[in-house]
C-alpha cells in the first residue's frame, strides 16, 4: 500500500471503529449476551426536560431541577430590538430572536418525537 491509499481508506477505518463501538455498547451486540445493565444517572441540573407553549403566546422552557424559564413572546423580543440606533444591531437582534424562536420550536417537536418513541418502546 502507498501512502497516498491511506488516506483514501480511512473513511472505511472510521467507519469500522464506530459500528465496533456501536455494537460493543447495544446490549447483547457483538457477542450476542445481554450486556450488564448501566447505572442509570441523572441528567445535569439545567437540562431541559419541556418546552411548552409557542413563539407568538409565548414558550416555557422546563428543565430537570424543576425551575423555569418564560422569555418574552417573539413580538415583545422584536420590539425590544427597534430600542438599537445602529440598524446593523437592529437587524442582528432581529436575527437572534428569530433564530432563537425556531430553535425552541424545534427542541420542542425533538422532545415530544423522542417522548412518543419512548412510550412507543415501553408499551
Amino acid at each position: 500500500m502507498q501512502f497516498h491509499d491511506i488516506g483514501r481508506r480511512s473513511p472505511y477505518v472510521l467507519l469500522g471503529a464506530v459500528v465496533t463501538a456501536l455494537l460493543l455498547l447495544v446490549p447483547g451486540g457483538a457477542s450476542g449476551s445481554p450486556a450488564p445493565a448501566a447505572k442509570v444517572h441523572d441528567p445535569p441540573r439545567k437540562t431541559i426536560v419541556r418546552v411548552s407553549g409557542d413563539a407568538a403566546n409565548g414558550f416555557g422552557i422546563h428543565y430537570f431541577d424543576g425551575t423555569s424559564d418564560f422569555p418574552p413572546t417573539d413580538s415583545e423580543a422584536l420590539a425590544e430590538c427597534t430600542e438599537y440606533d445602529e440598524k446593523a444591531d437592529r437587524v442582528k437582534c432581529r436575527t437572534q430572536v428569530r433564530t432563537w424562536y425556531y430553535d425552541l420550536a424545534d427542541m420542542h417537536q425533538t422532545i415530544h418525537y423522542y417522548k412518543a418513541l419512548l412510550e412507543e418502546a415501553t408499551d
